[in-house]
């Protein structure tokens, strides 16, 4: 027994002494992973911006180029599981740097002339290299700052795939301009080896990592008990319809504006980075709003639940009214804050699910998570292709799969509402009694 008492009061000690503030160095690491998701969500953007110039030259119908844009998702979702066991025991800065090397590599092949199957082929093994890139990248970051503190760093890590687009859009469009999208895809190969250079010089391992003293108290839950929990759950529902509406701006949002709008190329690269300005005030309010609420006293179920679920709600609403718009301006405004405002949700889910796993389990679950949600990736991409091909024009095709979209961004959001209470989660899984006040009303605080 007195081995025991030691061993926790050794646990308590290193948990409050490393929750007192943040360690050296956690910004810089923030900033190398924000760094990490520009590069990923530029990759990811390429193949959308480059639509009409790959259509032409291959002579792909609609359906074969959403079939094209949903092949990136293929192994997305089974890479991010399995490298989600894997960073529960191996070091997440070598898991990283694997998974950069991994996307350059792919770009390569494109430079030159390529058939229809190995583009395919080559996006495939992209994705599967980038489907674990977020949950890893959020669980290399919870390693250097506490519960408390997670929230802003979750922001700015999810804004590198804002900043992806923003940063990457006007360069890769004058690439495909001025030279062909086949530079594009080159381009972004020697991008990626500059950052897996980087984060092979500066990159490290976050202190805030369970020793073996924490782990001998930390209790671990049972899988099955953690993926079927409401809260998870919710997260996954919630995060489905907000990554539907991503996925659709990857591989679909330039082509609307060329075929539907009728917009040049370039005109379009502009275009195009507007959902994602929008989009990347959104979820930086939205880590400040919950980092705020957190500090005068509110649930995790109002700061992080009801603040990442509502804006699915209202987005979902204002994009079901597009087809009822003239095509012009209004339609784009419509498009860009009802698409926009999907954001949210991805800056509270991993707080919340980091809330009731045990650190042990965490690499695990967020891989999980991030798997499920975007399975959404491959339907999506498909179902628009399918549904334009099929319309009597392109344009009736393009209203009837936003207006897809926004049945399912909505109802995802009413279903997140409903599901998402990671305050009172760890009681519920544990069996442990409730600490007082934290059923308490969504939006009041504690």
């Amino acid at each position: 027994m007195t081995t025991q008492a030691t061993s926790k009061r050794t646990s308590e000690g290193l948990s409050k002494g490393l929750s007192k503030g943040t360690p050296k160095g956690a910004w810089q690491i923030t900033f190398l992973l924000f760094l990490f998701m520009v590069v990923n969500f530029a990759d990811k953007i390429v193949v959308g911006l480059a639509g009409v110039p790959i259509k032409k030259e291959m002579g792909l119908t609609q359906e074969q180029f959403g079939d094209l844009g949903s092949s990136f998702f293929l192994l997305f979702s089974i890479s991010a599981i399995v490298v989600g066991f894997i960073v529960n025991r191996v070091a997440t800065r070598w898991v990283l740097l694997i998974l950069a090397v991994i996307w350059s590599l792919a770009q390569f092949p494109m430079v030159g002339t390529v058939s229809f199957t190995t583009l395919v082929i080559c996006r495939i093994i992209l994705g599967a290299g980038e489907g674990p890139a977020f949950s890893v990248a959020a669980h290399a970051i919870y390693k250097w700052f506490p519960d408390e503190k997670r929230t802003l760093p979750t922001a700015i890590l999810s804004q590198g795939s804002a900043f992806g687009v923003i940063l990457a859009v006007p360069a890769l469009n004058w690439i495909i301009v001025n030279h062909s999208w086949h530079h594009a895809f080159g381009a972004l190969g020697i991008v990626g080896l500059i950052w897996a250079v980087a984060w092979f010089a500066l990159g490290k391992e976050g202190p805030l990592v369970s020793t073996s003293a924490v782990t001998a108290d930390e209790p671990r839950i049972p899988y099955r008990k953690l993926l079927t929990s409401r809260t998870f759950i919710g997260c996954v529902v919630a995060t489905f319809g907000a990554y539907w509406a991503l996925s659709l701006g990857l591989t679909w949002f330039t082509s609307f504006i060329i075929e539907g709008l009728g917009f040049s190329q370039h005109q379009a690269g502009f275009v195009s980075i507007l959902p994602w300005i929008f989009g990347a005030t959104i979820v930086l309010l939205t880590g400040w709003i919950s980092q705020l609420m957190l500090t005068r006293g509110f649930t995790t179920r109002g700061a992080r639940g009801v603040l990442g679920s509502v804006p699915l709600i209202v987005g979902g609403a204002i994009l079901a009214m597009l087809p009822y718009a003239p095509p012009g301006g209004i339609m784009i405004a419509l498009l860009v804050i009802g698409s926009g405002l999907c954001g949210s949700i991805y800056v509270v889910c991993p707080p919340m699910l980091g809330e009731f796993t045990p650190v042990s389990q965490r690499g695990a679950i967020i891989a999980i998570y991030g798997a499920l949600y975007t399975i959404s990736g491959i339907l999506a991409p498909m179902v628009m292709g399918n549904v334009i091909q099929h319309a009597a024009t392109p344009m009736a095709g393009y209203m009837s799969g936003f207006t897809i979209n926004a049945a399912i961004m909505a109802g995802s959001g009413l279903l997140g509402l409903l599901l998402l209470w990671p305050n009172t989660e760890r009681a519920r899984l544990t069996g442990t009694s409730q600490p007082a006040g934290t059923i308490k009303g969504a939006m009041s605080p504690t």
